[in-house]
C-alpha cells in the first residue's frame, strides 16, 4: 500500500460534469470543478489514510481507516455514512446517504504504478464518471 502514496495530477475526466449534475451540484461549482486541474495527495500515518484533493478554489480532505465506518460531509454537501475498503490495488469507498432524497455513491481509486484511475458511480444510475491522475 506504500505504492499508493504520493502526489497525482488529473490528466483526464469523462462524464464529470454529468456526474456532478446528477448530484445536483449547481452550475457555477460544476464549471469550476471541470475546468480546474486538481492535485490529489495520498498519505498515511498510524493507519489513518488521507486523500487530499486541491484546486485553486478548494481543498478537500478524506481521512479514514480501512474497514472502519465514519460520518462524512461530501464536497457537494451530502451527509453520508462512508466506509473505505481495500481490494488489491484499489480503495473502494461506499457513501450511503443519511437523508431521504439524497444519493448514495461508490468510488474506486485504482493505483497502477504511476497512475490512479478514479471511477465514481451513483446508486441506481448507469452514469459512470472516470478520472485519470498521473503521479507528479
Amino acid at each position: 500500500m506504500d505504492s499508493f502514496k504520493g502526489k497525482y495530477e488529473r490528466v483526464f475526466a469523462e462524464n464529470y460534469e454529468e456526474f456532478l449534475k446528477a448530484l445536483d451540484v449547481n452550475f457555477l461549482l460544476r464549471k469550476a470543478a471541470t475546468v480546474s486541474t486538481p492535485v490529489m495527495e495520498v498519505s498515511e500515518e498510524d493507519g489513518v489514510w488521507t486523500i487530499k484533493t486541491s484546486t485553486t478554489l478548494k481543498t478537500m480532505e478524506l481521512k479514514f481507516k480501512v474497514g472502519e465506518e465514519f460520518d462524512e460531509t461530501t464536497p457537494d454537501g451530502r451527509e453520508v455514512k462512508a466506509i473505505v475498503t481495500l481490494d488489491g490495488n484499489k480503495f473502494v469507498c461506499e457513501q450511503k446517504a443519511k437523508k431521504e432524497g439524497q444519493k448514495s455513491t461508490k468510488s474506486i481509486r485504482e493505483f497502477n504504478g504511476e497512475e490512479c484511475i478514479y471511477t465514481m458511480t451513483i446508486d441506481g444510475m448507469d452514469l459512470v464518471c472516470v478520472q485519470k491522475f498521473k503521479r507528479v
